[in-house]
């Protein structure tokens, strides 16, 4: 069954509107948190930047704001998950290579990330994922051309 707007079917193949993506996520100590994604090569939006929030700038389309926990809670009504015990969500970015998604892997647990999963080959795509410093769920991707990742 397809899904509906306003009792019509939506058709999956008809474009939309380009829009930005905002995911808002809470960490224990903002200067740590943006020291790491620092590392793994992350810049910031200043406009967006205070000393209880940033801007994290993964491409022109998508941005990551940090928030202290205590920020964050202003935003929400329900408790903040113990990354420690549950999973509140996999973040997903794309790599252009099997290469990149090692290297930032690495670059992630050298900053003091921990590894989430082992490197998986699915053939037409390989994955390697971390958590950060808050236990945040990173997934890193690269999808394989002829069924091999590239290099």
């Amino acid at each position: 069954m397809s899904p509906r707007r306003a009792g019509r079917p939506i058709s999956m193949t008809t474009p939309t509107q380009s829009r930005k993506l905002f995911v808002n996520l809470p960490v224990r100590e903002l200067e740590r948190s943006v020291q790491f994604f620092t590392r793994l090569g992350f810049r910031f939006d200043p406009r967006f930047t205070d000393a209880s929030a940033t801007c994290m700038i993964v491409s022109e389309e998508a941005f990551v704001m940090l928030l202290v926990a205590e920020r964050f809670k202003g935003f929400t009504s329900k408790q903040l998950c113990d990354t420690s015990k549950h999973t509140e969500a996999l973040f997903a970015l794309t790599a252009t290579s099997r290469t990149e998604v090692d290297e930032l892997v690495h670059r992630a647990i050298d900053a003091g990330g921990t590894h989430a999963q082992p490197p998986q080959d699915h053939g037409f795509m390989y994955a390697w994922s971390f958590y950060d410093l808050d236990g945040h769920h990173w997934e890193v991707l690269a999808r394989c051309e002829g069924g091999a990742a590239r290099a």
